[in-house]
C-alpha cells in the first residue's frame, strides 16, 4: 500500500474517532444538564438522606471527570448504562427496539429510491419540459412539507375516512405502508433533486455525445453510460440519509405510535432517563461514523479515481 494511501486513510479514521469522541462528549453534558434524575425517581417528596442514598448508587456524587472517564470507557466495552426508568440495560432495549426501526427505515428507503432515481432521471432526460418543471415541484413540496404534518394527513385520509389502513401500531404489512410512506418524503424528493442535477451534468459531457454517435440506444446511454457516472453522489446522498432516518425516526414513530428506537428516545426525555438518551444518541452516532466509513469505502470500489 501506498504511503500516500495509508495517510489518507489514517487521517480519515482519526477524523471519523473525533467526530465520535465530540458526539459523546456532547451526549454526555446533555444529559448532565438535564436535571436531576433522583427527583423524577423518587419524586419531590423524597426525604434528602434517600436522595443522596441514590444518587451514590448512580455514581452521580463522584467527580464529573471520573463519571465521564467511566462513562467513556462503558461506551467503547459495549456497556451503555441501565436506564433509570425501566430498570434494563439500555443496550437490550436498544436491540429489542432496532429491529422496529430498521424495518422502517429499510420501507422508507427503497420507496425513496424506487421513486426518486427514476423521476430524478425522467426530469434530467427531458430537461426544460413539463415533466421536469413537474417532478422538480413534487421534489420541492418533499423537502418542504413536515413530515409529521404529512403522517397525520395520511391517516386521516387513508385510516379514518377510508378505512383502508390501521392509524398506527405495528404486527401486519398494513401497519408498514403509511409508517414507510411518510418516512421516504423527503429523501425521495431529496434524491430525485439530486439524481436530477448529477444527471444534468453527466448528460452534457462529451463521451454521450460520442456515445450516440457511434449509434448506442438511448436507454444505454441513459442508463449504462450517463447513470453510472452520475452514481456517486447519489450513492453518497442515499447512505448519509439512511442514517439521518434511522436516528431522527422520532416524529414518524411518534405519529404512528411505532414501537422502535424514535419511541423509546421519547419516553426516555420524558422521564429524564439521562442514561438512556446518552445511550440512544452513542447509538446514533456510531451508526453516523459507521456509514461515513462505508461512503469512503464505496468511494474506492466504484470509483476508480478514488484508488
Amino acid at each position: 500500500m501506498k504511503a500516500s494511501t495509508v495517510r489518507r486513510v489514517g487521517g480519515r479514521l482519526a477524523s471519523l474517532f473525533a467526530s465520535l469522541l465530540i458526539a459523546l462528549s456532547l451526549a454526555f453534558l446533555l444529559g448532565r444538564l438535564s436535571g436531576d434524575p433522583t427527583a423524577t425517581i423518587l419524586g419531590p417528596l423524597a426525604p434528602p438522606e434517600q436522595r443522596e442514598a441514590l444518587r451514590h448508587q448512580l455514581g452521580l456524587d463522584l467527580p464529573v471527570l471520573v463519571q465521564y472517564l467511566d462513562y467513556l470507557k462503558g461506551v467503547f466495552t459495549g456497556d451503555l448504562g441501565q436506564s433509570l426508568q425501566f430498570y434494563q440495560s439500555n443496550t437490550s432495549m436498544i436491540a429489542d427496539r432496532l429491529p422496529f426501526t430498521l424495518q422502517l427505515v429499510g420501507a422508507g428507503m427503497a420507496l425513496a429510491l424506487l421513486v426518486g432515481i427514476p423521476l430524478g432521471v425522467l426530469a434530467a432526460t427531458r430537461e426544460g419540459t413539463w415533466w421536469d418543471r413537474g417532478a422538480s415541484t413534487l421534489a420541492l413540496l418533499g423537502q418542504s412539507v413536515p413530515v409529521f404534518w404529512f403522517g397525520m394527513m395520511l391517516v386521516v385520509l387513508f385510516a379514518v375516512k377510508l378505512g383502508w389502513l390501521p392509524a398506527g401500531q405495528s404486527g401486519s404489512p398494513k401497519h408498514l405502508i403509511l409508517p414507510a410512506l411518510t418516512m421516504s418524503v423527503y429523501p425521495m424528493a431529496h434524491i430525485a433533486r439530486l439524481t436530477r442535477a448529477s444527471m444534468s451534468d453527466a448528460l452534457a459531457e462529451p463521451y454521450i455525445d460520442s456515445a450516440r454517435a457511434r449509434g448506442i440506444s438511448t436507454r444505454r446511454v441513459i442508463w449504462r453510460h450517463a447513470f453510472t457516472n452520475a452514481m456517486m453522489p447519489i450513492l453518497t446522498i442515499v447512505v448519509l440519509q439512511t442514517g439521518i432516518l434511522l436516528s431522527g425516526a422520532v416524529a414518524v414513530e411518534y405519529v404512528y405510535s411505532w414501537p422502535g428506537l424514535g419511541q423509546l428516545a421519547l419516553q426516555a426525555i420524558q422521564f429524564r432517563d439521562f442514561p438512556l438518551v446518552q445511550a440512544i444518541v452513542v447509538f446514533g452516532a456510531l451508526v453516523f461514523v459507521v456509514l461515513n466509513l462505508l461512503v469512503d469505502v464505496l468511494h474506492s470500489i466504484v470509483d476508480p479515481r478514488v484508488r
